[in-house]
């Protein structure tokens, strides 16, 4: 190897070689070390999934729903309106989303609320189906809708669409494309027996309010997180498969349009709301 004209002792050269090594910029040495593809860190990751106004007040409306759906059963013991199909169908939702409760830990808000839904899903399906006063409530001629036939499609869809394939990956995005069908029983049931009471209204209200309020967080994370924009952008052009969820949300959403173009007329003309058959 050709010198530069400066001779170390052997000693010497290697420390030499150390010193100049640790004078290098760490960002240079980083750069190195970085994969062509970008990768998020787990500080970009941490701050990609923080809390916004947005995500909380989704949450809360969505808590909200099932606690109003819930005071309706207990103190009315009445179910009349609700459709059993779509509770069940909300209950496949959360035990397959909520699956990794047994193998992560996010904080102390995020298992209390995956709880939360979980107990409350399974007991308004209990209470529909073997309470024997809100049993007698409910409308089973009416609601008819064969919900199973929502599952394989969205099991299939999953199977073929999906972030990772793996068991819990592919059944968290089989509940996302579950959810944003699931309302179809309800709607129909609504729109069968046309007349809807305050509180069943309400309950459809902020379900849709709650999805709408999700939307409302993505673009509000899209102009104010760098590392939100940075990542829908190396999802683009990687992969379509990250932004399931996204659709899911809106065409959740979309179906909840005619129901909340009602909602307000009612609320308009001070009118009890009634949907078209």
């Amino acid at each position: 190897m050709r010198s530069n004209g400066l001779s170390l002792p052997e000693g010497k050269k290697q420390k030499h070689g150390r010193s100049l090594w640790k004078r290098q910029p760490t960002r240079s040495i980083l750069a190195r070390a970085e994969p062509v593809l970008w990768k998020e860190t787990k500080e970009e990751e941490r701050d990609r999934k923080k809390m916004n106004i947005f995500r909380l007040a989704g949450d809360m409306t969505h808590l909200a729903s099932v606690l109003v759906l819930l005071l309706k059963i207990h103190t009315i013991k009445s179910c009349a309106g609700v459709s059993l199909r779509t509770q069940e169908l909300y209950a496949i939702v959360f035990a397959t989303r909520y699956l990794d409760i047994f193998t992560s830990f996010v904080s102390v808000y995020n298992t209390f609320m995956k709880l939360v839904f979980l107990g409350s899903s399974f007991s308004i399906v209990w209470y529909m189906r073997y309470h024997k006063a809100v049993h007698r409530t409910y409308d089973r001629e009416q609601d008819t809708f064969r919900h199973w036939f929502l599952v394989l499609p969205c099991l299939v869809l999953a199977l073929l669409i999906h972030e990772k394939f793996t068991f819990l990956e592919v059944l968290w995005t089989f509940s996302l494309y579950l959810e944003a069908v699931a309302i179809l029983p309800q709607l129909v049931l609504l729109q069968r027996t046309r007349n809807i009471d305050n509180l069943t209204g309400q309950y459809i209200l902020l379900l849709g309010g709650y999805r709408g309020l999700y939307i409302l967080n993505w673009i509000y994370r899209y102009f104010t997180e760098p590392h939100f924009v940075h990542w829908i952008s190396m999802t683009l052009s990687l992969s379509l498969n990250l932004l399931h969820s996204w659709i899911a949300g809106l065409v959740q959403t979309l179906l909840y349009a005619d129901f909340f173009y009602y909602y307000f007329l009612s609320w308009k003309n001070n009118k009890k709301l009634q949907l078209p058959a």
